[in-house]
């Protein structure tokens, strides 16, 4: 009784899993997965039949016994005994009425699966009848010596027929002696699917009552499947791999891995990664090649966030030593983690892959391992460990990423000069590094009180703003040029920047209140018409306490910028007064005598005590005042352009019995004198009080500037050269003196020096030097320009 109950069940089994089988629709959507027809397929959980998928409780099935069954048949046969050969091995396509070998009835197994029939009970006379199993395949395989499709094959037939019992030896089961059905097994075995099916197609016409084997369409199905999925895979049809997958489920299994990470990442690329989420999770629950594992992990780190990844980690399976499957890769994805931490600033890396990364910063020194720290620090304001791992990076290989880095760490902590040195360097790296090195160049000219700045830095700065045309830098030299008492200078940045941007409010302020301390009425006047309506405090000037000479006004609503912060894309006046334009006669056979327009006078930082603008608009004898007033009426002359009359006011001073009030009283003379033009006096009043170092240094190198000018002036260009080597050996040579002495050859008709002098101002930006390449063009090549 207990006996046909079983059989009974087995059938019923059978039964199920055929109608299955043909009914794919019914299949789909019983395991999620929709029809090819349909518009959003989802993946099934599906592999090959599992003892949990069959009813519960069921005690006959024993995955142990089945894979050494497997095993044993995949083995060499055993010697030859007393018992009969199976019967029913050599008769494959017919039904199965024979009992199996005695042998197996040896086999200790406490519950018997049931892909092997009960040996017959005494009282029975025979048992349940074999299903008919088309074991064309089988034989194929095994007269090829294909083990691995062998075991395949034989694990496909007896989740399909659980009654069927595997030949004892397969490799011994007789050829088929259907050679054209051979010749298809050998078609389908190359991967010439398309020759098969014509194969077919001619013996179906040939002879009409030959019907191929139903395993062998199977699996022409599932090949052809098969690579048409890859093949839209390779050219990135997604949703086409999504419905391949979906008409194909026998696809979907561990021993398609390629295939199912393929559908992965389809899904994620048609913007569902839960699903592609999902088939990375069955490969992690049901397949157990360890390779295939530490590869699914590796592609679904490169596809999934942060997030999802935890949860497919969690899957993870320990090691034999007590380890865990994945630690041989988990360095890279601790870097992988890290690097979307650096592009998220939300995102909260666990910290366990953070002190790995620090771990193998400090062991394998990786600049790129303390790059990734550093950016994933400053993008959380952690800037103190951001520069401590920048600087560390910089250390092991100094690169722009570093740099650039460091200098926001810098400009974080309030350090721009350190900021822009440390980029000036990689400035035009990229887009990006540029941002970063004039972000840092308009904090530094931000900073209160202003920093004490170098020439050279003053130059490069100046230099790189004006070819970039960056308003805010622009914007901040006037505020600087003002804090150092340097009107005329700060108006023509502000000019600069408004030319650049015209609806900049700070650089219209910082511009309205320059021209009303150099008396500008009318430009005052024009700007308040301009800004009518748009900003109150130019129309009304609302902000008087920054009309004082000496009061440090920083710009109005600035800040830290951004490093981000492009540049205005607009037509670059110069930042520095330019020469006034020159003519140039030239005529084949003549003397060639080229002028250039005079460089603008050097400006001298002037550190001196407050006074007022005021009062000084109106004539008196400076002798009549006191020392200290005709001091300030001689700056306050100075202010307003009134040079002669200031020389008179410091000359008074200078009869002053305190030293501080005679020593800025002869500075100033010089300056007057400077400014009418009239070096060698100039000269004459710098000695009249002693001078520091500092002082007597500026001096010296304006007055050598303004002899140069006379010189050239007056045709002297030896001279000319000779004044200028000597300023150059005190402080480095201007743009503008640089084309002075690209003329001062072009004039002595050394042509080569000339070239190379021009080349390299013109290198800056400066179109007196362009000009002057030009001039030299047409005198070494008139016939050419003409």
């Amino acid at each position: 009784m207990k006996s046909s109950l079983v059989a009974i069940s087995a059938a019923v089994v059978v039964a199920t899993l055929v109608t299955g089988l043909k009914d794919r629709a019914a299949l789909q959507e019983k395991f999620g997965l929709a029809s090819a027809g349909k518009p959003a397929p989802e993946l099934m959980m599906m592999g090959r039949i599992k003892p949990t998928d069959g009813p519960a409780g069921n005690p006959e099935f024993n995955a142990q016994l089945v894979a050494e069954k497997i095993e044993a048949i995949t083995s060499p046969p055993p010697a030859p005994d007393t018992s009969e050969p199976d019967a029913a091995a050599s008769q494959p396509a017919a039904p199965q009425t024979a009992a199996p070998p005695a042998q197996t009835v040896a086999q200790p197994a406490p519950v018997t699966p049931p892909i092997v029939s009960e040996p017959p009970a005494p009282q029975q006379a025979a048992a349940a009848p074999q299903p008919a199993v088309d074991e064309s395949a089988l034989r194929y395989f095994a007269s090829r010596g294909d083990k691995v499709r062998l075991q395949a094959e034989i694990s496909r037939l007896q989740a399909l027929y659980p009654n069927w019992v595997p030949p004892a030896d397969p490799l011994a089961v007789p050829q088929n002696g259907d050679k054209q059905l051979e010749a298809m097994w050998q078609l389908y075995s190359d991967g010439r699917y398309a020759e098969l099916r014509k194969a077919v197609a001619d013996r179906q016409a040939a002879d009409a009552g030959w019907q191929p084997p139903a395993d062998l369409l199977d699996r022409l199905d599932v090949a052809e499947g098969r690579a048409r999925l890859v093949n839209a895979s390779d050219l990135k049809q997604y949703a086409t791999v999504v419905d391949i997958a979906a008409a194909t489920p026998s696809l979907l299994t561990c021993s398609e891995v390629d295939v199912l990470w393929r559908v992965a990442e389809a899904f994620i690329q048609t913007e569902r990664a839960q699903r592609g989420q999902d088939a990375y999770a069955y490969i992690l629950k049901n397949c157990t090649n360890p390779a295939e594992r530490q590869a699914t992990v590796e592609k679904a780190s490169t596809l999934l966030a942060y997030q999802p990844m935890q949860a497919l980690l969690a899957l993870e399976r320990p090691a034999a030593d007590g380890s865990k499957e994945f630690d041989a890769i988990r360095d890279n994805l601790a870097r992988r983690f890290m690097a979307e931490g650096d592009d998220d600033p939300n995102l909260a890396i666990a910290p366990d892959y953070i002190a790995r990364l620090e771990k193998l910063a400090g062991t394998e020194g990786l600049a790129s391992d303390a790059l990734l720290l550093g950016w994933y620090q400053l993008r959380r304001n952690n800037d103190a460990d951001a520069e401590k791992w920048f600087r560390a990076a910089r250390a092991k290989q100094d690169s722009a990423a570093a740099s650039q880095g460091l200098a926001l760490a810098l400009i974080a902590r309030k350090a721009p000069e350190e900021a822009e040195e440390v980029m000036f360097r990689w400035r035009t790296d990229s887009e990006d590094a540029t941002s970063t090195y004039l972000a840092a160049t308009a904090n530094l000219m931000a900073l209160q009180p202003p920093a004490d700045l170098a020439e050279d830095v003053l130059h490069r700065i100046a230099t790189e703003v004006i070819a970039r045309k960056y308003v805010p830098t622009a914007q901040q030299f006037g505020w600087y040029a003002r804090s150092l008492n340097q009107f005329q200078t700060a108006a023509r940045w502000f000019e600069t920047a408004l030319a650049w941007k015209p609806d900049d409010e700070p650089s219209a302020y910082g511009l309205v209140i320059t021209r009303e301390q150099l008396s500008d009425r009318k430009g005052v006047l024009d700007l308040q018409r301009a800004w009518a309506g748009r900003s109150s405090r130019i129309t009304n000037l609302e902000d008087t306490s920054s009309l004082m000479p000496n009061a440090v006004t920083p710009p109005p609503e600035k800040g830290t910028l951004a490093a981000q912060q492009p540049a205005q894309p607009t037509q670059r006046p110069p930042a520095e007064p330019l020469p006034a334009e020159r003519r140039v006669i030239l005529q084949p056979g003549s003397e060639v005598v080229v002028r250039a327009a005079r460089p603008s006078m050097e400006t001298v930082n002037v550190p001196r005590g407050p006074r007022q603008t005021r009062g000084c608009s109106t004539t008196i004898d400076a002798g009549q005042l006191k020392p200290a007033d005709a001091l300030s009426r001689g700056w306050c002359l100075m202010d307003i352009n009134r040079p002669m009359e200031a020389i008179s006011a410091f000359e008074a001073a200078l009869q002053s019995p305190a030293r501080k009030v005679r020593e800025d009283a002869a500075y100033g003379q010089s300056l007057a004198y400077l400014r009418a033009g009239l070096s060698g006096n100039a000269a004459v009043a710098a000695t009249k009080a002693p001078q520091n170092r500092q002082r007597a240094a500026e001096l010296q190198v304006a007055i050598l500037a303004d002899r140069a000018l006379s010189a050239f002036d007056a045709g002297r260009y030896r001279e000319t050269l000779i004044y200028l080597d000597q300023r150059a050996q005190l402080q480095q040579e201007r743009i503008d003196l640089m084309v002075l002495r690209g003329y001062c050859y072009l004039n002595l008709k050394m042509y080569g020096d000339a070239t190379r002098i021009f080349e390299a101002a013109a290198a800056t930006g400066s179109r007196d030097a362009a000009r002057g390449l030009a001039d030299v063009r047409n005198v070494t090549h008139p016939d050419t320009n003409n």
